[in-house]
């Protein structure tokens, strides 16, 4: 089950209203996990 705020981030940055650093931000904040960042930009956290 994908964290709380998953498909807010990822329709975000896949929108590009979000860059990769804010992405990585919401991995500090704990809105997403590590794993799905990767999922999202398809880069390692």
């Amino acid at each position: 089950m994908p964290s709380k705020n998953y498909w807010k981030v990822k329709e975000w940055f896949d929108l590009q209203v979000w860059n990769e650093d804010r992405v990585r931000n919401a991995v500090v904040k704990g809105w997403i996990t590590k794993k799905e960042f990767k999922e999202i930009t398809g880069k390692d956290y």
